[in-house]
């Protein structure tokens, strides 16, 4: 009989401790442990990595030779392992042409019904090809809007906010500062305008010629300077205020002056396609007598009602193969709770729980068999109602023949798991040995490991004082997205989690809408931790009719999972600042000093100590052609960073290659002694980040694992006044006990007098909450009403509340959720 089962031997890849073990095929298998501790090595950098290898070895001789650039496992022989598909959770954010219709690949079809089966205009000579369809071709792009929907203007009002001033003193806002802006208002004089009269009392077609005008005149101008000073004529060139905020906007390299300009910048609807992103042509072909940007504008839900009647005709014409096929795929995103969803809503704006199932969704349909599917958290940003619909698909892939290997922490999901593999008992270097593999019930004898307690605890939560409010910020009339006419009040001086299941609203009203009033109110223009909005550019505004008790805030921390970096050359010693510290500790020693170099000799940033061949990155890019890209060690200096010269210089007999290397864990007791360095250390090490190398590439890490590197850069900061602190899943991919490492710090913030308010699915943190808002009841149209907010205890009893139920569990036993 045919062995059944996968057999790795001598795994030690990253912190795998040589280890054996033998994996179930055709079975729901969870990896789990605390994070840090080698399920992912196991999974992903050692089984998935060996079947990828095992593929470029069945290809085309060209293709095989980039796995000696990638690079194979490091185990010593695996049998009975099929060929391997990845779902790992996507690292850097997707981009605006990314939509829900190109994720799933929904939008190929349905252009191809339109090019297909559309009814043309009368006179048609012949039929558009699918490509004219879509918003991402030369072919189908809308010339204006460039196929976005949306273009970026400025008016008057946004480049000139108080018209008050004068020109003279800075009523042009949208100009540059310094000598830069006095050349443009030195030049305006030249030309014969009032800089001296306010803004608002100059002629309407001198305002307008100054601030958008495409003429460039060049003039001669006599500055005025300080006595003393030379007064030299010279030639100056005008340029206006619209000018040279679009020019600024689209062709800087400065991201400060980047985000600087968006400010001045308004987002509207095209003029020519009215925001549907599509040619004229395109759109003039309809079905069932609507173009195709209103299908793709439709949630998917009433998509698939309106294609049914196609999809039932008994003929094997275009139309009813075509309907058929997305009535089907549709159907299992309805499963999956996602029928709320347009085919053309941004991928950006989805949550990573959101694209996790877009994608399974995707791979079901594909009809595979035979396969190892590794997933990487499937459960990861899912309210437990949506857990059980993920249960549902993950069990009919397997009945389909596949095998699943699931890294996972939702004691949930490994409950209903037939094996699980079990990997500790702690973190990097403490970690990477196989505690248990076999059926879960076994677990329970498994003394050393953290996943046991929460997996077989059935004792009742201890019980807590709710913590009494110290005042109420309250928003009225809250209007943006799937949020209608809302109130929401937030308790001041609490930990607030707000839940519901996904799409409900919740990210709406407290990672844009609360943050965009407390910014609003603080004055602040900057971006908030962690958010590019440079590249973001220009999104719709809130709505408010009122806001009430912002006044108590004093400073704004948003703290999201966007990565800290898109390639190698971003770590966690570079965004935390720690690694300043340590450039300046091998600077200062004497064998440097002797060679003369500076604290710039140890950056792998600039030239001078890095190494060339991988300009400081320890890394190459390693293209693969119809596969996505990866990196792989540099062969010049095998991912030290650094040339062979800086590698020379020691601190107590370590290199900065070395110091890189370190965990956090061992950094601490390396450079305790350090203020400038123990103190970031010590703030990685409390949110539980103490596994995790100081050099380790942005790119490998979780974005829960960015979220609280983010987070502990912000702790290490002196904290002046009332924080409002807002987090967005913080317990995304972190094992049970690593939750409560966090937890702790957040509930220290709050009793240092501040406030926290989370998004969150895990019931253990809302149980733990002193107060709960629940939006719902669904998602989309369905949602954005509040429908139970009080204690944990008020709203596990709130009627039409679906976190209601999840929530009650939790309180009764803490392994529930």
């Amino acid at each position: 009989m045919a062995d059944s089962y996968v057999r790795v031997r001598g795994a030690r890849e990253h912190n795998l401790r040589t280890i054996d073990v033998d994996i179930p095929r055709d079975a729901l298998v969870a990896f789990t442990g605390v994070s840090g501790s080698g399920k992912s090595s196991l999974a992903f950098g050692t089984l998935y990595a060996e079947a990828q290898r095992r593929y470029f070895e069945s290809v085309a001789p060209y293709a095989r030779r980039l796995i000696h650039q990638v690079g194979a496992p490091k185990v010593e022989d695996i049998t009975g392992l099929p060929p391997a598909v990845a779902l790992e959770q996507r690292r850097s954010a997707p981009t605006s042409r990314s939509s829900v219709g190109t994720v799933t690949t929904l939008s190929n079809t349905l252009r191809m019904l339109f090019s297909r089966a559309g009814d043309y205009p009368e006179g048609t000579a012949e039929r558009l090809d699918s490509d004219a369809f879509s918003p991402n071709t030369a072919a189908g792009a809308c010339p204006e809007c460039h196929g976005l929907g949306t273009v970026h203007r400025v008016t008057e009002q946004s480049l000139v906010p108080d018209p008050a001033l004068s020109i003279k003193e800075g009523a042009i806002a949208a100009w540059p500062g310094a000598w830069q802006g006095k050349n443009l208002r030195d030049i305006l004089a030249a030309l014969g305008h009032d800089i001296d009269r306010p803004w608002r009392e100059l002629p309407q077609a001198d305002r307008d010629w100054i601030l958008f005008t495409d003429e460039q005149p060049v003039v001669t101008v006599h500055p005025v300077r300080d006595v003393g000073r030379i007064q030299r004529p010279y030639k100056g060139q005008y340029m206006s205020a619209r000018r040279y905020v679009l020019h600024t906007f689209a062709d800087s390299k400065s991201e400060t002056l980047r985000k600087r300009v968006q400010g001045f910048m308004v987002a509207e609807p095209c003029p020519v396609c009215a925001g549907r992103r599509l040619r004229p042509e395109a759109l003039a072909v309809t079905f069932e007598g609507q173009d195709i940007a209103t299908l793709a504008g439709m949630p998917l839900g009433a998509l698939a009602e309106l294609l049914r009647p196609t999809a039932e005709r008994a003929d094997d014409e275009v139309a009813p193969t075509l309907a058929r096929d997305l009535v089907a795929r549709i159907e299992v995103l309805t499963e999956l709770g996602l029928g709320y969803l347009s085919m053309d809503r941004p991928s950006p704006t989805l949550s990573a729980g959101e694209l996790q199932r877009l994608r399974l969704a995707t791979q079901l349909r594909s009809g595979l068999f035979g396969v190892v599917y590794v997933l990487d958290e499937p459960s990861a940003g899912l309210h437990p109602a949506d857990t059980e619909s993920l249960l549902t698909v993950l069990g009919r892939l397997k009945e389909a023949g596949n095998s699943l290997f699931v890294v996972e922490h939702d004691m949930d999901v490994v409950r209903r798991a037939d094996w699980i593999v079990d990997i500790g008992p702690r973190a990097g270097e403490h970690g990477g040995q196989v505690l248990h593999s076999g059926p879960v019930a076994g677990l329970a004898d498994a003394t050393a490991s953290a996943t046991r307690r929460f997996l077989f605890d059935t004792a009742p939560p201890a019980a807590r004082t709710v913590r009494r409010p110290a005042g109420t910020l309250t928003l009225r009339g809250v209007t943006l997205h799937n949020l209608r006419g809302l109130d929401a009040a937030f308790p001041l001086g609490v930990f607030t989690a707000v839940t519901g299941v996904s799409g409900s609203g919740k990210s709406t009203l407290v990672t844009r809408v609360l943050a965009e009033a407390v910014r609003e109110h603080l004055g602040e223009g900057a971006p908030e931790a962690g958010e590019d909005a440079a590249e973001a550019g220009p999104m719709a505004r809130a709505q408010l009719t009122g806001a009430e008790g912002l006044a108590a805030i004093d400073r704004l921390v948003r703290v999201d999972q966007k990565p800290i970096g898109r390639t190698p050359r971003s770590n966690l010693a570079t965004y935390t600042g720690l690694f300043d510290a340590v450039r300046k500790l091998f600077a200062a020693t004497d064998a440097a000093r002797a060679r003369g170099y500076t604290a710039g000799r140890f950056s792998f940033n600039v030239t001078g100590g890095r190494c060339e061949t991988c300009q400081g990155e320890g890394f190459v890019a390693v293209e693969l052609l119809f596969l996505p890209g990866t990196y792989a060690p540099c062969t010049a200096c095998h991912g030290a960073r650094y040339n062979p010269e800086t590698l020379e210089i020691t601190y107590r007999d370590r290199t900065v290659a070395e110091v890189l290397a370190m965990t956090v864990d061992t950094a601490a007791d390396f450079l305790a002694d350090i203020p400038a360095a123990a103190r970031s250390l010590r703030t990685l090490q409390d949110v539980g980040l103490g596994y995790l190398r100081l050099g380790q590439p942005a790119t490998e890490l979780s974005g829960g694992e960015a979220q609280r590197i983010k987070l502990a850069t912000e702790l290490q900061r002196t904290r002046r006044g009332h924080t409002l602190y807002l987090l967005d899943e913080p317990t995304t991919g972190l094992h049970p006990a690593d939750t409560e490492v966090l937890l702790r710090q957040l509930h220290g913030l709050v009793d240092a007098g501040h406030t926290v308010v989370v998004v969150e699915h895990d019931m253990g943190v809302v149980a733990g909450a002193d107060h709960v808002i629940d939006l719902g009841p669904g998602g989309g149209a369905d949602g954005g009403r509040i429908v139970a907010a009080g204690t944990p205890a008020e709203v596990a009893d709130a009627p039409g509340s679906r976190t209601a139920a999840y929530l009650a569990r939790r309180r009764a036993r803490p392994d529930a959720s």
